[in-house]
């Protein structure tokens, strides 16, 4: 089978760069490599940043208006080619095409709400601050700006940075995960069409090189990152020493209490889709179940017997609820989870080493394939408990009650996403107040946020002091400037040495 060499874009241009390094791309469904990815050398880096520096004096001057009609044109355009982009996650990820597709639209949520820029701009004004004087203030774009993304993600975490980046008027470079690198050349070429100019939107692949080298470059400003809690706190730290701003969003272990007044259903149906869709390998998954009372008794068995029958098949099969784990390097370290969390006594009560991949469909047979594996009678120092495993791994633990499950959550080091299932409002009251976590659900699974509110974690869940998108999108990619005005025909006396004051 040919495979299909993936390269950068730079200037307008698919480029090769000077590297001579390759990453292989593969499908995770069938095992087969459909691609080799380049990985990008420092002067690969210095490339994309040189043409992104000559573009924003241009870029920058545009009006938020234009700025927002060429958005607005690949708001279009997405909307076209949003199935084309939902199939090439698929191949080269392996979740379900219908989950694909959500991502996109997702994705496309953070676009239209990026083509309201001219309103997000607008800043204050003060009349008369004192006499003769008016202040008022602006925001302006950083300059070249850049976005480190993960696999898991590969349409939605890089729309959550550059719509609104080139909205507010500055350069981008995106670094995706060379993965799943495909979906970053189709938005560049949608750009393209869109009428975005050269050098705004640059893509560089690679790894770790490209990471350090647009870290230490002088000319990027700031970068976002997303991905496990090391390697942002490492990108937080390093950006910081070499004075660049930084939103890096790490790791997560979210929770999910089910109170014993829940409906149980929509428990069930809650817990399965949020701990096994696509795979696990999620930021937002839930891969803790905390049971309040004896709940756990009824919520076991159910949640078991839904495990066992979950649809594992190819994503593109119109019928499957999970797809196979991306690589097998992920599918290796899962499973090395799962015999730990035996080994340190953990109740396995589904097991997804066991799942029979002949099921999962034609050509199938070498793909990284795992079912849906669930744990009961988890306590809080046990491995599968502490540390996140982004696969389709759930753990249930046993509390007696709401406070000792807030408790236990708020004594976790992440603080991402949290869930309360509950028919109280009291509980409900309660548990949102007294929570450690940056985004709450209320029989709510998944509760990450829409895209004019900000999405981010607490704890070590997030390193910097803004969330993604929504206005502390804007708030990042922007820094404000303070003006104050008088004219000369209202300037009275001579020379002052006193600190300025309202008079």
């Amino acid at each position: 089978m040919s495979t299909e060499r993936i390269e950068h874009y730079i200037n307008g241009h698919i480029s090769s760069g000077d590297s001579s390094r390759h990453q292989d791309v593969t499908n995770p469904a069938t095992g087969q490599v459909t691609g080799r990815v380049v990985l990008a050398q420092r002067s690969d880096v210095d490339s994309a940043v040189d043409a992104a520096s000559k573009a924003f004096p241009a870029w920058a001057d545009t009006p938020p208006i234009r700025r927002a009609r060429v958005l607005f044109r690949f708001l279009e355009l997405l909307n076209a080619h949003k199935d084309d982009l939902a199939r090439a996650i698929t191949l080269e990820h392996g979740k379900v095409f219908d989950d694909a597709q959500g991502e996109v639209a997702r994705g496309i949520d953070i676009v239209e709400f990026a083509c309201g820029v001219p309103q997000l701009l607008k800043g204050d004004f003060t009349e008369q601050v004192s006499t003769g004087i008016d202040n008022w203030t602006v925001r302006q774009p950083l300059g070249v700006v850049a976005g480190i993304t993960p696999f898991n993600f590969p349409v939605m975490v890089p729309m959550w940075m550059f719509p609104l980046a080139i909205a507010t008027g500055n350069t981008f470079i995106l670094k995706p995960s060379p993965t799943d690198p495909s979906a970053s050349l189709m938005i560049a070429d949608l750009l393209e069409q869109a009428g975005l100019p050269d050098g705004v939107f640059n893509v560089v692949q690679g790894d770790k090189e490209a990471v350090d080298a647009l870290l230490e470059h002088p000319d990027v400003k700031a970068l976002s990152f997303v991905g496990s809690t090391p390697i942002a706190n490492y990108i937080y730290e390093t950006g910081a020493h070499f004075g660049k701003r930084v939103q890096a969003l790490g790791g997560a272990k979210n929770h999910m209490v089910v109170m014993p007044d829940a409906n149980l259903d929509k428990a069930v149906d809650a817990l399965i889709g949020a701990a096994y869709g696509s795979a696990g390998e999620r930021c937002m998954a839930i891969s803790v179940a905390v049971l309040v009372g004896d709940v756990g008794d009824e919520l076991v068995p159910r949640l078991a017997e839904r495990a066992r029958t979950l649809q594992v098949s190819n994503g593109l099969d119109g019928k499957a609820e999970m797809g196979p784990i991306v690589s097998a390097a992920a599918h290796q370290r899962i499973i090395g989870y799962i015999e730990q969390g035996v080994s340190e006594g953990a109740k396995l009560v589904v097991d997804g080493r066991d799942f029979d991949s002949s099921t999962t469909g034609e050509g199938c047979a070498d793909g990284f394939w795992m079912g849906g594996t669930l744990f009961d009678h988890v306590s809080p120092e046990m491995t599968i408990y502490r540390e996140e495993i982004f696969g389709p791994v759930l753990v249930c633990v046993r509390v007696p009650d709401v406070a000792t499950a807030i408790q236990l959550i708020n004594d976790h080091e992440f603080g991402n996403g949290v869930s309360c299932f509950t028919e109280s409002g009291s509980v409900a009251r309660e548990f949102g107040r007294r929570i450690q976590v940056g985004m709450v659900g209320i029989n709510v699974p998944i509760p990450v946020p829409m895209a004019w509110h900000g999405f981010g974690g607490w704890k070590r869940s997030l390193f910097g002091d803004t969330h993604a998108y929504g206005e502390e999108g804007v708030r990042f990619y922007t820094k404000q400037k303070s003006i104050m005005q008088r004219w000369s025909d209202s300037i009275v006396g001579g020379a002052e040495f006193v600190m300025p004051t309202a008079k």
